[in-house]
């Protein structure tokens, strides 16, 4: 059982050591990873993904489970099964229905309350999604949105990957936070890659990346807590401006207090 990754620093894009030499991120635990285009975001993701010793790298970090190197692990098949991604861009290529799909799932991970389970993750698909989803619905035929949705809901009640990565799901089509405050439940180590400051303060921990390190390690304080709820009060009057316009509203006929 995965219960700590530790990332330790290498080095930036001009070999200097990183500022950060050391950060853990335990299980049930959101960690946001935040910078600018050209940071060093997806350099990190990208160690984090492969498990990767400071040989393998040109980053030089290392990645220990459980605080041993995965090098040491003699089943590199199965680390693979450890990440399990959410994006901005996912769509299905497999001609399948949702429901197949589903239950394909659920009998690779050997789940035996299979009924049960597809239709949790429906349910928490249609909570997400703008428009609704059915298990009769071809998985070509869904929206991009839609497959976000359908697969943010198998991360959740399927996947048994202990590590979940979200890559800029704001710009998703669907509910990010209502995503989030779901994925948060299950007990997994969530990596949240965004620029998204609601996304950023929901999470417990973020690293700032510059110049091709990690440059700054914060914890969420106290301040940034009341702040995440006024800002997650006015995203729920956007939504229901956003919702009232996209079915057929026009603004003049209801007032709205922002």
């Amino acid at each position: 059982m995965l219960e700590k990754l530790t990332i330790i620093g290498g080095n930036d894009k001009e070999g200097n050591p990183e500022n950060v030499k050391l950060f853990e991120i335990d299980a049930g635990m959101v960690f946001a990873i935040v910078g600018p285009t050209g940071s060093g975001k997806t350099q990190l993701i990208s160690d984090i993904e492969q498990f990767i010793d400071d040989s393998e790298t040109i980053s030089g970090r290392s990645i220990l489970i459980n605080n041993h190197p995965a090098s040491e692990f003699n089943f590199n098949k199965s680390l693979r099964y450890l990440i399990a991604e959410v994006s901005q861009n996912m769509n299905f290529v497999i001609d399948i229905t949702v429901e197949n799909f589903l239950l394909m799932h659920t009998k690779v991970r050997e789940i035996e309350n299979q009924k049960e389970i597809i239709d949790e993750a429906l349910k928490i698909t249609n909570e997400l999604a703008g428009e609704p989803v059915y298990f009769s619905d071809n998985l070509t035929k869904l929206s991009g949105g839609q497959s976000r949705a359908l697969m943010v809901a198998d991360a959740a009640v399927i996947s048994k990957a202990p590590i979940l990565l979200i890559d800029e799901i704001e710009n998703a089509g669907i509910n990010r936070l209502k995503a989030l405050e779901i994925l948060k439940k299950q007990g997994k180590i969530i990596l949240v890659i965004t620029h998204d400051p609601t996304l950023l303060l929901m999470a417990d921990k973020r690293i700032v990346m510059k110049n091709g390190g990690m440059n700054k390690l914060h914890i969420t304080s106290t301040e940034e807590k009341e702040l995440l709820k006024s800002l997650v009060n006015f995203e729920e009057k956007i939504s229901n401006i956003r919702d009232y316009i996209r079915n057929g509203g026009i603004i003049k006929e209801k007032n709205f207090d922002i």
